[in-house]
């Protein structure tokens, strides 16, 4: 399931562009998946991931368990790549560019991360340290979810900004690699759930922040 996970976003993102677009849409495409030169301050939020993960874990480690002391895997980041490089073409190279013309960034932003946690729903049980996660593999999915919708408006912010696919698939592999490198690996499926819907309600302050700063556009009016 998981090149077909991978593959699906990218190739129906390529092939729809230039359905929809011809050529120049794909062009347009491939150009913003090369924009690197956006600022230094928008490589910023790559840190937000590995920091609100680091913060939960920790904060868990000293006043609960140990057992929540995070893992450094750091070949874990090869985890990542693939999903950030692939998924990305579709997600934003395409899909969010189309709902954003019909929605304020915020809500399109929302709705597109729905999509996206869900379409990690057939692997769900074979992500995170406690697979499988049996009788909490529903509570797990929808921790998950709700933390992945919220990064879908951190990578929404950031793109609305610069236009960059590019940038959008760092992020994503910021997330992904993230997660694979700090995650516990003997946390039990209810205390996996547990830090997961923390480090959900971090992201979720993080992004109430940028709708107070921002708001629903995501982006400051001149």
């Amino acid at each position: 399931m998981f090149p077909i996970m991978l593959l699906g976003p990218s190739l129906s993102g390529i092939l729809l562009t230039g359905f929809i677009h011809g050529r120049a849409g794909l062009r347009d495409l491939f150009s913003r998946m090369r924009r690197f030169r956006v600022g230094p301050r928008w490589y910023l939020p790559l840190l937000i991931p590995p920091l609100a993960i680091c913060i939960v874990l920790f904060s868990l480690k000293f006043f609960v368990s140990t057992i929540f002391t995070p893992n450094f895997f750091l070949i874990g980041i090869l985890f990542g790549i693939p999903a950030g490089l692939l998924e990305e073409i579709g997600w934003t190279g395409l899909a969010f560019p189309h709902l954003n013309r019909q929605y304020r960034a915020l809500p399109a932003a929302i709705l597109l991360g729905i999509l996206w946690g869900a379409w990690h729903l057939p692997v769900i049980d074979y992500l995170g340290g406690a697979t499988p996660h049996a009788s909490y593999w529903l509570p797990y999915f929808l921790s998950f979810l709700v933390a992945m919708t919220a990064i879908r408006v951190i990578i929404s912010w950031t793109y609305v900004h610069t236009k960059s696919v590019l940038l959008a698939q760092l992020l994503h592999i910021s997330s992904t690699g993230s997660l694979v490198i700090f995650s516990p690996s003997n946390v039990s499926p209810a205390q996996e759930t547990g830090w997961y819907c923390l480090y959900a309600a971090v992201l979720w302050l993080i992004v109430a922040i940028l709708t107070l700063a921002y708001g629903k556009r995501l982006t400051r009016l001149p």
